[in-house]
């Protein structure tokens, strides 16, 4: 199976991330879900981005790549939200990675994608942070850079709508959301 690198959204390492993780090892993956923050999880999206602010955005990539250190380098890098950023962000150092799996949020620059390399987006549709032409122009570029890209689009959801905790919770959208990930992590 898989090893897989699972960072968490801007609120920190919530119970959502720790069973999301729990369900990726239970189908057999080896599933790692480092704490970028240090510190215990924001209840609200506004407190999170002010611990963002307060740690850093390079502290929090440096502990994504201390993550990774001891991981194969072709792990797959996942994450929530601003995860997906962190993910995305550290593909370039990460060349041999089996994966880019974005769940809530775009991330990754085309000229870190190396060719055929599998990308799923998990995202709301329309989402209140990634605007859909932004998306649409992300979606391209990955597309022309030869990522092999596949795309799930959520209508009506709410930013993290498989966070259980959070009032945009959708059980029907999150169900729909974790068998097509077992299939991405069970490809290749």
């Amino acid at each position: 199976m898989r090893h897989v690198v699972l960072f968490h959204s801007v609120y920190g390492l919530r119970p959502a991330v720790r069973a999301a993780a729990d369900r990726l090892r239970a189908a057999g993956h080896q599933v790692s879900t480092p704490d970028l923050y240090g510190v215990p999880a924001t209840d609200t999206v506004e407190e999170g981005f002010a611990l963002l602010d307060k740690i850093g955005q390079e502290a929090v990539l440096d502990r994504a790549r201390a993550a990774l250190r001891d991981l194969p380098p072709e792990t797959v890098l996942a994450g929530f939200s601003m995860g997906a950023g962190v993910a995305g962000a550290l593909l370039a150092e990460r060349p041999a990675a089996a994966g880019l799996l974005l769940l809530h949020g775009t991330g990754g620059a085309p000229d870190a994608v190396a060719p055929g390399l599998p990308v799923q987006l998990h995202l709301a549709g329309p989402d209140p942070y990634d605007a859909p032409d932004e998306v649409d122009e992300w979606q391209q570029a990955m597309t022309d850079a030869g990522a092999d890209l596949t795309v799930f689009s959520y209508p009506g959801m709410g930013h993290l709508f498989t966070d259980p905790d959070l009032a945009e919770y959708s059980p029907d959208a999150t169900a729909a959301v974790w068998p097509r990930v077992l299939a991405f992590l069970a490809a290749g």
